[in-house]
């Protein structure tokens, strides 16, 4: 046979690309989460990691309860609370500190973890905050889940992604890509991938996001922190929780052994290097202003700083990224480790979709769209901290009139809500790029939002219906109205019919008539049936104006049926 024409060889290209949709670059938490989400949506996946084995640094020690929602709704719920129950044991004596009601018992469902987090070192108290809040009230049932550290959260997805059948190589590193316009060519250490979408999850060094040329601004660092469980030999001369001086700030817990340091002014020799017990005992020891002696070290300890930058860009052609790899900043609240697990919710499905055929390639627009301005946010209020954090008299200052309106009632709420995550909103105001005209989502208060604890006349909740991916319709109308308007799209959307026993835990609304769930659990449409008469047939008269409405949301975010 005679040589292959160039043509020749790129369709052979583009046969093997399309044997392979998506390759996740990143084995953590949020390749896993993303990887399982485009299993659920149908596409082939196969996920790269540069490492021969997981990560077992020091790293964020909880989740936020839309990352605790997202396993609830892909029923992981029951072992992310064992992964708590278990924290709780090691947690030992701080135990109280970290969550004053304790660990639930037996076959018992914690209805809300009072582990309140952090601003700045300061430790917000649980007694403080108004639990009523309509926001805090509507995201109850996932709070048995909250203490959730990394390590743990990413063995748990790694064997969910395991059981949808994605496959994880390791001790494979990125060093070339091209996008093709019909796929994307990886050169990798282990040679070359031909995948249909490249999506970079590989931290705030991304070599996918540098190799695809996308920018990455923000702010340089000032500080360096560090993490590590530690064996010290006079505990005694630390003080329990966060501790301030003029070299930085330092906290002792709240498990035995745990410490952590702040430094300003401070560069490490090399910053790539692995971080040693000597290195961790002389930023304490400065911080601290002590002699306290660590003797070992339990854990691999942890070097981060504030450097703090968000991509230009999560999506360039083919290539996209998420996690650290689109954001990074100070590690304070584990904001980075939830953001991450945002954006692989939210990534997953569009990408799916796109991949299935049903939904146009703009929807991927909406991912930079919507996660964008979530990012922007955690950046600012991790800066904020560092601003609060300094050791200067001014900072000194600050942090004292912050101090003051953390132990208000309305300050403390407010904070936890920000930490929790109860409040995030996403605007879906706007069409589809490529996508067909549409009606605006509309005003209802739950639209954009997370949907709220959904109980249903059968003792389940909305959240059980959803552990396959897809859509969910909630449907109380008497007759069925809003499952029958649905029926056209039920290879997208599994339609949960219920009578007016269902109520919500709480939340801005009353118990809405309809709702209508993205995959990654933002409410794309609901409708109240505000005057709640008694009759069928006036019923669903009313609901008859809610139709129009559920048919636009399901042609822009579910496509054409």
């Amino acid at each position: 046979m005679g040589k292959a024409t160039r043509e020749e060889v790129r369709r052979e290209a583009r046969k093997e690309a399309r044997t392979v949709d998506v390759t996740v670059v990143g084995a953590g938490p949020v390749g896993l989460l993303l990887a399982a989400e485009l299993a659920l949506a149908g596409a082939t996946v196969h996920v790269l990691e540069r490492r021969t084995e997981p990560d077992t640094a020091l790293k964020a020690q909880g989740i936020n309860m839309p990352t605790a929602e997202a396993l609830d709704r892909r029923g992981l719920l029951p072992a992310a609370e064992a992964v708590q129950r278990e924290t709780l044991k090691r947690v030992g004596p701080f135990g109280p500190a970290a969550d004053g009601r304790g660990a639930p018992g037996a076959g018992q469902r914690a209805p809300w973890s009072r582990f309140t987090g952090h601003f700045a070192g300061m430790v917000l108290d649980p007694d403080l905050v108004d639990w009523s809040d309509p926001d805090l009230a509507a995201h109850t049932a996932a709070g048995g889940a909250r203490m959730v550290p990394q390590r743990e959260l990413e063995a748990l997805l790694a064997e969910h992604a395991a059981r949808l059948g994605v496959t994880v190589r390791r001790g494979v590193e990125v060093t070339a890509l091209e996008d093709t316009g019909d796929g994307v060519v990886v050169g990798t250490s282990a040679g070359t991938v031909r995948t249909g979408w490249l999506v970079g999850c590989d931290g705030g060094h991304s070599a996918v996001r540098r190799l695809a040329g996308i920018g990455f601004p923000g702010t340089d660092p000032e500080i360096v922190g560090y993490q590590a469980v530690a064996d010290i030999a006079d505990p005694e001369t630390l003080t329990d929780g966060w501790t301030w001086s003029p070299e930085g700030v330092y906290r002792y817990g709240p498990q035995p052994g745990r410490v952590a340091t702040v430094e300003f002014g401070v560069t490490p020799a090399d910053r790539s290097a692995p971080v040693s017990l000597d290195e961790v005992q002389g930023s304490l020891r400065r911080v601290s202003g002590t002699d306290v002696t660590l003797t070992a070290l339990r854990a691999v300890p942890t070097r981060w700083s504030d450097h703090t930058r968000q991509a230009a860009a999560y999506r360039s052609g083919r290539v996209l990224l998420a996690g650290d790899a689109a954001h990074v900043h100070p590690p304070f609240g584990g904001q980075g480790l939830n953001l991450g697990a945002g954006d692989a919710m939210n990534l997953g499905w569009k990408l799916g979709a796109v991949l299935a055929g049903w939904a146009p390639e703009g929807l991927l627009d909406t991912y930079d769209t919507e996660r964008r301005p979530l990012g922007a946010w955690v950046l600012d209020w991790t800066r904020a901290q560092i601003g609060v954090l300094r050791g200067d008299a001014k900072s000194a200052a600050l942090r004292g009139i912050v101090a003051d309106l953390l132990s208000t009632r309305d300050g403390t709420t407010y904070a936890v809500k920000k930490i929790s995550g109860v409040d995030q909103r996403v605007d879906l105001s706007g069409g589809l790029p490529g996508g067909p005209p549409c009606a605006p989502s509309g005003d209802h208060p739950l639209v954009g939002r997370l949907v709220p604890d959904l109980w249903l006349a059968d003792a389940s909740r909305l959240a059980d219906h959803g552990h396959g991916g897809g859509f969910l319709l909630l449907d109380r109308t008497r007759d069925g109205a809003f499952a029958r308007t649905a029926s056209a799209w039920a290879d997208r959307v599994r339609s949960v019919t219920d009578d007016d026993h269902a109520t919500p835990t709480g939340g801005p609304v009353g118990v809405p008539t309809g709702v209508l769930v993205r995959p990654d659990g933002v409410v794309a449409w609901a409708f109240s049936d505000d005057d709640g008469a008694a009759d069928s047939s006036s019923s669903s008269a009313r609901a008859s104006s809610g139709i129009t409405g559920l048919e636009a949301a399901l042609l822009r975010w579910a496509g054409m049926p």
